[in-house]
């Protein structure tokens, strides 16, 4: 992971009951046990590894909407009006610049990608705009890509990953939440059916609610309550450049690599064109569900077997209440960084911005994604135990939306005017 995440102190000691439990101490749980917090609800968050520790410290930091389904674009809207409130909501800085998100075209068939979408999202009145080539130098001077043209949404931003779910953390702490890190949930406790408690390796919570926020690790948690939830996983590599002078302060997306600034001044930057797909028994159980993503984005896919097949091979998929579950025996995924496609992406960005020519990497670090068949989460009640609700599948876009993501799943579980309509992000879907 990132060397610069600030993790956090928390309580140690179990408490004995409270009304909400939420398993997952990353950027949506964070969020959901602030807004539960804020509402003077008891509520309990418990972190297998510790506070952001996975993916919600690893991703690239954007809050966007462009290239977003339609109807996963007001759960964006609502993200963005909340990340803008955080720094005065919990007193802290979490990183967030609207500084705007541009992805370019090199290609017709890219333009025209990206001129469907905007006309599909037209009833929105967005900011969004398509740019030129002459426009894509004014934004980001000193290029030498052949671009087409793009497209330009200035109210997009980002924050910091090493900061923002930390930072939240502790502010849900300081309102009354309790947080309890190094604390794996092994199963839920039923009484009638119903949610009753929950059991962790340090013993019993009793409570009335149960959130799962759990990411990659949702599926396994499920699977062992009798519940399909199907996602497969993905590895992003990433790396942090040392504090340099760079085109712009605008997030830009080329086909083969993508850049934004980081607030110590240097560049955060992937492959976008390429992600690691390793193959695991779950592409032999659910992999029929991926047909139309494999047809549409195979070439995106950098499929392999091999080290990562037989860890997760080695993981339970069944337990008890009284066993070790997997979640005790890797506190945090920590999948190898792909030193080749870092470099792919920086020699791509560098013939693009020759300014980059002077990019000295400071850190590299990589990432697993949780994806859904059809690349939107889940945020939703689960019919089948009631008491449990779950928002997890997020399938990289979780850190824009997170702030908005936590507070609807909070919302569902106090019964509140939901911030968003919740119905795109129906478990039944899937």
């Amino acid at each position: 992971m990132t060397k610069t995440l600030e993790k956090i102190q928390t309580q140690e000691q179990l408490p004995s009951s409270t009304r909400v439990v939420i398993i997952g101490g990353g950027i949506v749980g964070v969020t959901a046990a602030l807004a539960l917090a804020e509402r003077n609800i008891p509520v309990v968050l418990l972190e297998k590894g510790h506070i952001a520790g996975e993916q919600s410290s690893r991703n690239l930091g954007w809050i966007r909407k462009t290239n977003r389904h339609l109807h996963d674009i007001p759960l964006a809207q609502a993200a963005d009006r909340l990340w803008a409130e955080m720094p005065s909501r919990i007193g802290c800085d979490v990183g967030y610049k609207q500084a705007g998100i541009m992805f370019l075209a090199k290609t017709d068939a890219q333009l025209t990608m990206y001129d469907a979408w905007l006309k599909s999202v037209a009833s929105l009145s967005l900011d969004s705009r398509m740019v030129s080539p002459k426009e894509i130098e004014e934004l980001a001077p000193g290029g030498k890509g052949k671009w087409l043209g793009g497209i330009y949404t200035p109210s997009d931003g980002n924050a910091e990953p090493s900061l923002a779910a930390s930072a939240i953390a502790k502010a849900a702490v300081e309102k009354g939440a309790i947080i309890v890190q190094q604390c794996a949930v092994r199963t839920l406790s039923t009484e009638g059916g119903k949610v009753s408690g929950v059991v962790t390796e340090k013993g019993e919570i009793r409570c009335e609610q149960v959130l799962l926020a759990g990411g990659a690790w949702s599926r396994r948690f499920l699977g062992n309550l009798g519940i399909s939830f199907p996602t497969l996983p993905l590895i992003c590599s990433v790396l942090r450049t040392k504090p340099m002078d760079g085109p712009t302060n605008i997030a830009v997306g080329g086909p083969d690599f993508s850049f934004r600034k980081h607030q110590d001044g240097g560049f955060i930057i992937t492959q976008r064109g390429k992600l690691d797909a390793p193959v695991t028994l779950d592409h032999m159980l659910i992999g029929h569900k991926y047909l139309d993503q494999l047809r549409t984005q195979r070439s995106f896919l950098n499929v392999s077997m091999g080290r990562y097949f037989f860890k997760d091979l080695g993981l339970s998929r069944r337990w008890g209440a009284k066993n070790r579950s997997p979640f005790e025996k890797v506190r945090a995924n920590d999948p190898d960084v792909n030193a080749d496609l870092n470099q792919q992406a920086l020699n791509n960005l560098r013939a693009a911005w020759p300014v980059f020519e002077k990019a000295e990497v400071a850190e590299a670090w990589a990432g697993l994604i949780d994806v859904t068949p059809d690349s939107n989460p889940v945020i939703d009640h689960i019919e089948s135990i009631p008491g449990l609700t779950i928002a997890t599948g997020f399938s990289g876009h979780g850190f824009g939306t997170g702030p908005a993501a936590g507070q609807l799943a909070a919302d569902l579980i106090s019964n509140s005017e939901p911030i968003i309509d919740p119905s795109p992000y129906r478990f039944g879907r899937l």
